[in-house]
């Protein structure tokens, strides 16, 4: 026997499906207008900005970017013609590599960084209390270590 959801459950989990289709939507449009670069973009260049030195092996930055190895590759390629990354062989794996930051990298993530920030600002941290706004941080990483500890057990 299915156990349904309430109708306050419905609503609250059609909520979350908005918001959490509606933000990152809105998120990238944002920062697409205001620099250029896709949320994709943006994220790997925020990964190779805080690693030590600005580089992480290909299929770590994969894993923590949430993307199949093929899909990271294909937008590696696309950020290296663009000159914000290079690819450097792993000398211990010659099957491996590893993407680095460039200082056009760098120099397009500082300066994309405050209209990003101001963007995520404006559509959810300045819309909720600070109580609400760490309640959304409990829960989301609540869900987010549940779906981790499944894929760390498959």
């Amino acid at each position: 026997m299915t156990n349904w959801l309430s109708q306050e459950q419905q609503e609250i989990w059609r909520s979350w499906l908005s918001a959490t289709s509606l933000l990152p939507d809105q998120l990238g449009r944002d920062l697409q207008r205001d620099s250029g670069l896709t949320s994709a973009d943006y994220e790997i260049l925020v990964r190779l900005s805080e690693a030590v030195n600005q580089k992480i092996r290909m299929s770590d930055l994969a894993e923590c970017t949430l993307s199949s190895r093929s899909r990271l590759s294909h937008q590696i390629d696309r950020m290296e013609k663009s000159g914000f990354v290079t690819r450097e062989e792993c000398p211990d794996d010659r099957r491996g590599s590893f993407a680095v930051l460039t200082e056009r990298g760098q120099d397009l993530l500082v300066s994309a960084a405050p209209g990003h920030v101001e963007s995520v600002r404006r559509h959810l941290v300045d819309i909720l209390t600070p109580e609400e706004f760490e309640s959304l941080g409990k829960v989301c990483t609540k869900v987010s270590n549940h779906l981790k500890s499944l894929t760390s057990n498959n």
